[in-house]
């Protein structure tokens, strides 16, 4: 899988671009604040219907205008297709594949496979719970419907469960339609629960190894998927915790309450471990997932690494580097000189100045 060209009108710093890709590795470079990761930005929104970087729309429209155009062209196993995406400031966006629009944005899931690697992601253990919720469920919305549409369903239900115990002070004879609203929460919860496991143990699988050679088999790393309820228990639990739920006007359990926990010899590295041992398993973890994501898909996803190297050391790096082979990546930096220390095979390259770009010689 590889993208071909990306177009963009009003998208963020830019007002017309268009950028030939190369199958293998383009470096795009400049100074801070150019619009480097602006354009990662708008191929991960082809991929998964949102920016890494932002919750609402209007912000990536480019200041003087209404509205602004994405359109990714991308060669999935020889087919040529192409991906749309209308952005407007007052309207929900538009999406079309192929030039027919689709109803429902979890349609573009697994059509195009991203994964994104950006300084912030090195944080991905020491921040809270959500981050690591996060991280699982935008993996599995690019690899599985099912999943895809458990998801939807409970954070629908979720959010109207909560509303509705908000409501039960002004109307408590509503109490009675909680029941189901629990069933429905218990149904799509135990759902995702059970996909969640079998997804750390896929990528258990994977990273150990990738993490035993970064640390040259110095560590015991062991992967937890903590759950705030056992699946068989869901709705027992939720009708249990009712009358707090009714109390805080706030749901207390489910899958949105669950955790990942990682361990080096039985102790909790978001508590014990070093700044190092979190980022060597932040980067084991995205190799992982690289590799999680080939043998899926039978393809290889498309990298974007966001200034990335810079945060690593030259160990890490080469880690990071060897895994590039056949794989289309996209790479953000201020320069070139860390490249080419590591003689590094580069395709392409970019120099990006205030929102326009230029192709320099290789």
């Amino acid at each position: 899988m590889i993208v071909t060209k990306l177009e963009l009108s009003n998208f963020r710093n830019y007002k017309l671009l268009e950028l030939d890709l190369d199958k293998q590795t383009n470096i795009l470079y400049g100074n801070n604040a150019q619009g480097k990761t602006n354009i990662l930005e708008a191929i991960y929104m082809c991929s998964t219907t949102k920016s890494h970087r932002s919750n609402k729309d209007f912000e990536l429209i480019n200041f003087d205008s209404d509205e602004g155009h994405i359109k990714l062209h991308i060669n999935k196993n020889g087919r040529k297709q192409r991906i749309d995406i209308h952005l407007r400031k007052n309207k929900s966006k538009g999406i079309a594949i192929n030039g027919i629009p689709i109803k429902k944005a979890s349609e573009l899931f697994g059509v195009f496979n991203v994964i994104i690697f950006s300084p912030e992601d090195l944080n991905i253990i020491k921040n809270g719970p959500s981050e690591r919720r996060k991280f699982i469920d935008m993996e599995l919305c690019q690899l599985d419907k099912i999943y895809v549409y458990n998801l939807v369903n409970y954070n629908k239900v979720l959010s109207q469960r909560n509303q509705l115990l908000k409501d039960l002070y002004f109307k408590p004879e509503l109490k009675q339609t909680l029941d189901v609203w629990d069933m429905q929460l218990a149904k799509y919860g135990g759902e995702i629960i059970k996909r969640r496991e079998e997804f750390i143990k896929e990528i258990s699988n994977i990273l150990i190894p990738i993490h035993n050679e970064l640390t040259d088999n110095q560590e015991d790393i062991e992967i937890i998927y903590e759950k705030n309820c056992e699946t068989d228990d869901l709705y027992e639990k939720i009708v249990t915790n009712r009358e707090k739920d009714i109390k805080y006007k706030n749901t207390s359990v489910g899958p949105h309450r669950d955790d990942v926990l990682f361990f080096n010899r039985g102790k909790n590295i978001r508590t014990y471990g070093s700044q190092g041992q979190k980022r060597t398993i932040a980067l084991s973890l995205k190799l992982a997932e690289i590799e999680l994501v080939k043998s899926l898909i039978n393809d290889t996803p498309v990298l974007l690494l966001d200034d990335v190297l810079s945060e690593l050391d030259s160990k890490r790096q080469n880690h990071l580097l060897k895994s590039l082979d056949n794989i289309q990546t996209i790479i953000t930096c201020t320069g070139l000189d860390e490249f080419i220390e590591n003689r590094f095979k580069i395709n392409k390259v970019f120099q990006v100045t205030e929102g326009t770009v230029s192709e320099k010689m290789v």
